[in-house]
């Protein structure tokens, strides 16, 4: 199996900067591109792959919404995910990820959003043309979804679970790329499990991922 660790990153990670410890994800057939803020401290991670920590719920949530089985993608003995079968999936699908920093530093000894200094943003755009039948860049966390709309010039932060359509970006198919926020997996984000896999299920069934 390809590793997906960027070595050169972790092994220049030092004096309390973190560059971005994976390389990105993307299948060249990805209609969705999930961009979060920069995964969490290694030491939290039970798989090298994105969504790593055992206790965030993504996987979970698109085993509930692909499978009808929450834990399709984890394996319960081992507390960690199937990351060989994650990976098939998200090929198959059409299903990227990245996050919104590529260098950053942690504020607090803790994996949350609020506390993470950017150092060096992502270049979205050179994500994006990497892309052609990408139709939307979905976000699960507030710092996320801010610093795209800078990013890109966005002039209105969308609510979650709706969706506000990006300035001048366009895939091969002349379609407007949009930016669609979703509820975060994290159990630390006061919603239901299972509003959280209607949330995840509209924005894929909408994106023609899931019928």
């Amino acid at each position: 199996m390809k590793s997906y660790l960027n070595t050169e990153n972790i092994l220049r990670s030092e004096g309390g900067v973190e560059y971005h410890p994976l390389i990105p994800f993307l299948p060249e057939s990805a209609k969705v591109l999930f961009l979060g803020s920069f995964p969490p401290q290694r030491k939290r991670w039970c798989i090298d792959f994105y969504y790593p920590n055992f206790i965030n719920d993504h996987w979970r949530i698109e085993g509930q919404v692909f499978y009808g089985y929450r834990n399709h993608f984890v394996d319960t003995e081992a507390k960690r995910f199937k990351v060989e079968e994650i990976i098939s999936f998200c090929e198959e699908k059409g299903i990227a990820f990245f996050d919104t920093s590529s260098a950053i530093r942690r504020l607090k000894d803790n994996a949350s959003d609020k506390f993470l200094e950017v150092v060096e943003p992502t270049d979205i755009p050179a994500l994006i043309a990497r892309l052609p039948h990408l139709r939307a860049i979905v976000t699960t966390g507030e710092k996320a979804t801010d610093t795209i709309c800078a990013s890109l010039n966005i002039p209105e932060v969308p609510k979650v679970n709706t969706f506000v359509f990006i300035p001048e970006m366009y895939n091969h198919n002349a379609q407007q790329l949009i930016l669609y926020r979703l509820p975060s997996s994290s159990r630390a984000y006061p919603l239901a499990f299972d509003k959280k896999v209607t949330a995840y299920q509209n924005m894929f069934e909408m994106m023609g991922l899931k019928k």
